[in-house]
């Protein structure tokens, strides 16, 4: 039996032509079908080339299977998450990779109310079932129809603000040439409808599979400055970026300073628990002490998840929480299927903004001083496991606290550190905060880089 290393810890993403093509992609339709048995299924895909065929390829593997699918075409994950539930479909897939390099491709996969699928037991059935291609086709096919939900969709994640409240304010917004475009035109259009006073200045805004600009990934430091120097030239009040699929978004104060994740997700709690006091807050465990704070002097209650939108989610319907967040730019809303969007956020900080009357950057500056941190790094390192053991035995006599709940946290007092392996590649990410004291972090971190060097 062949081993379909598309697979991940909670999506499909791999090489074309290698781990993912247009068979392997209708094998994954047609074991979506005979695993989860669902009736009807959305389907959506992104941008990239490749995309357009194997959503067919999908499509074909369900519809042989009997399943009837509802194709809304070229469009962002969170089109797709919205509308499985708003067309009460079984199940939906989007093909996408994302931020992966140009010759990736993807798919994230969710049932019925866009739940995400149990990595352990569902996902896990779909491979194996792909793997062994032994399907049971019934006596009919099933069918494929378009359907244009768009409108449907921008109206929902506009329901998440009060457009009344907003004042004239001047954004950037960088779609990367992804797939974000015309899910933000629509928006747009929506928000002059009601009245907005809002202008927008639109970069590398039109989908384009070449990615003339590089493959969009707003996290990487090398793709900042152009976003950061547009926000400068043209006066916006603050920048909004987008990956390729558009559900996570990165923020540009109105200096050009990119925004770290963390401070967001603090800041969108925050505002959360504005409109739902003593609610719930996922956050995950990397950076924590800043959302934790702002929680609390709200009186809500923050929960601690793993990291990965599986777990998050699942930790949302858990505790039937308002809002979740994770530093990577994924927000949650319990209120858009407990699932992650990319527009959402964007349209809060604008009527945040609208309402105090205070620059983004005002309202996270003291939040950075408070806890400062050091941003996620990265390290290529072929032991992952062993890398968190060598600095788990050299760093434990010191702590006050060592969890093991995701990868390696160690809690100092004044300062704690996150080190986790990636799920997909030979890597580990670390994260270092303390309180109040950024030359801390600056030493911590080159002693934590050392170790893991050494």
């Amino acid at each position: 039996m062949r081993s379909l290393t598309c697979f991940k810890a909670y999506d499909i993403r791999g090489k074309l032509g290698q781990e993912l093509t247009t068979c392997i992609a209708y094998d994954i339709g047609a074991a979506f079908a005979q695993s989860l048995a669902p009736r009807t299924v959305v389907i959506g895909g992104d941008c990239r080339e490749s995309s357009a065929e194997l959503k067919q390829s999908v499509a074909d593997g369900l519809t042989d299977m009997g399943v009837d699918v509802i194709d809304i075409g070229m469009c962002g994950t969170e089109e797709v998450y919205f509308a499985t539930d708003h067309l009460k479909a079984d199940g939906g897939i989007e093909v996408t990779a994302s931020h992966n390099p140009v010759d990736y491709n993807g798919m994230k996969l969710v049932g019925p109310g866009s739940r995400p699928l149990d990595p352990a037991t569902e996902l896990a059935d779909i491979r194996t079932m792909a793997e062994k291609r032994k399907f049971m086709r019934p006596p009919e096919n099933g069918t494929l129809t378009r359907r244009d939900i768009r409108a449907a969709y921008a109206a929902k994640v506009l329901s998440f603000i009060d457009v009344a409240k907003l004042k004239p304010l001047k954004i950037l917004v960088n779609a990367g040439n992804g797939a974000a475009g015309p899910a933000f035109d629509e928006i747009a259009r929506q928000l002059a409808g009601a009245g907005a006073p809002l202008e927008f200045i639109r970069m590398d805004h039109e989908p384009d599979s070449s990615f003339p600009n590089g493959i969009p990934n707003p996290l990487l430091p090398e793709n900042q400055p152009r976003t950061s120097a547009a926000v400068v030239e043209n006066g916006a009040d603050f920048g909004v970026a987008w990956d390729g699929d558009f559900d996570r978004c990165f923020f540009f104060d109105g200096q050009g300073n990119f925004i770290d994740g963390y401070y967001l997700v603090g800041l969108l709690a925050q505002t959360a628990l504005m409109e739902h006091p003593a609610a719930t807050i996922i956050h995950d465990p990397r950076m924590i002490w800043n959302t934790q704070d702002l929680v609390a002097a709200a009186g809500g209650n923050a929960v601690q998840s793993q990291t990965g939108h599986a777990h998050i989610k699942a930790a949302m319907r858990e505790h039937n929480a308002i809002y979740g967040g994770e530093m990577s730019a994924h927000h949650y809303f319990r209120d858009f299927m407990y699932c992650d969007s990319g527009m959402i956020p964007w349209l809060m900080v604008a009527e945040l903004v609208s309402v105090t009357g205070t620059p983004l950057a005002d309202l996270v500056a003291d939040r950075q001083a408070a806890f400062p941190g050091s941003g996620e790094k990265n390290f290529t390192i072929q032991d992952p496991q062993a890398a968190l053991a060598k600095v788990e035995a050299a760093l434990a006599p010191q702590a006050t606290e060592i969890s093991h709940a995701d990868g390696l946290s160690m809690d100092f007092g004044n300062w704690r550190m996150n080190l986790r392996s990636s799920s997909t590649e030979p890597l580990v990410r670390l994260n270092i905060e303390s309180r109040g004291d950024a030359d801390l972090v600056a030493k911590k971190l080159a002693a934590v880089v050392a170790l893991l060097d050494g």
